[in-house]
């Protein structure tokens, strides 16, 4: 699993690279789907490959 989300974390960061050495006339056709898209998409696969154990511990661990 997570091969999976590092592999999601290199392949969307791809486009936020391009977003940004972009020249500047290019940025408002990518910025919405940056903004809302790739950012946050990568932002939660790296905090999974951070902290995802403490996450399903939670979940699976203490159920009353």
């Amino acid at each position: 699993m997570r091969t999976f989300f590092r592999w999601v974390h290199i392949v969307l960061s791809i486009p936020i690279v391009g977003y940004i050495y972009s020249p500047f006339e290019e940025i408002p056709k990518y910025a919405p789907a940056v903004r809302f898209v790739f950012l946050p998409v990568m932002v939660v696969s790296g905090l999974w490959m951070w902290k995802g154990h403490v996450v399903r511990r939670l979940i699976s661990g203490r159920q009353e």
